[in-house]
């Protein structure tokens, strides 16, 4: 519950309610993310989280991508985790930069390989003629690594971090009287803020 969070700063109670959220569901690290275009077109969609801590949430893409696109003439992002188990859900606004690559080379080498070379064979978010030109595209992808015993990660797919800004934590509450409570960064410290419902 919102009033079990006694902290200062957001990291703390978000580990405790993701903890939670991965003993209770199957896809705890989906979260939905939103990018807008330069001139503010938005754009919405699910990806996992594959990391967090103080420096912010991590997720990765080919770097192609049109949300790879959007982040780059637009690097601010909002993230949705939603726990319906669990009737909570978390919003992290943020700024948004590429990770290290050294960090992404080391994430994209504890991916299952059929992954990996599926990364190789994907223009992820551009027009595929059919299906089948994905299979060879697969194919010939899986022929280029087949005597390489570490797929290397390809160049255009890397990792993003959103630094948060903003943290707000919801907990579902009978008759629509939600519980919400807000971290705001305010330099180094944060700012806690109680939201109506």
């Amino acid at each position: 519950m919102i009033h079990e969070i006694t902290e200062l700063e957001p990291l703390t109670p978000f580990r405790r309610w993701f903890a939670a959220a991965s003993a209770a569901e199957d896809l705890a690290e989906a979260m939905t993310l939103a990018t807008a275009t330069r001139a503010g077109a938005p754009s919405l969609r699910a990806v996992l989280l594959r990391g967090f801590d103080e420096r912010g949430f991590v997720f990765y893409t080919n770097t192609d991508s049109s949300k790879a696109a959007d982040l780059d003439a637009n690097p601010r992002a909002a993230l949705c985790f939603h726990w319906k188990s669990l009737a909570r859900q978390v919003r992290v606004e943020g700024d948004v930069a590429r990770v290290a690559d050294s960090e992404a080379d080391a994430y994209f080498a504890t991916r299952a390989r059929e992954s990996q070379i599926g990364a190789w064979a994907s223009d992820q978010s551009r027009v595929l003629a059919d299906r089948a030109t994905l299979e060879r595209r697969l194919a010939e992808a899986t022929s280029r690594f087949a005597e390489t015993a570490a797929v290397p990660r390809p160049a255009n797919w890397s990792g993003y971090r959103v630094t948060a800004q903003r943290i707000e934590f919801w907990q579902e509450l009978p008759h629509r009287l939600h519980d919400r409570l807000v971290f705001i960064r305010d330099g180094e410290t944060w700012r806690r803020e109680i939201l109506y419902p």
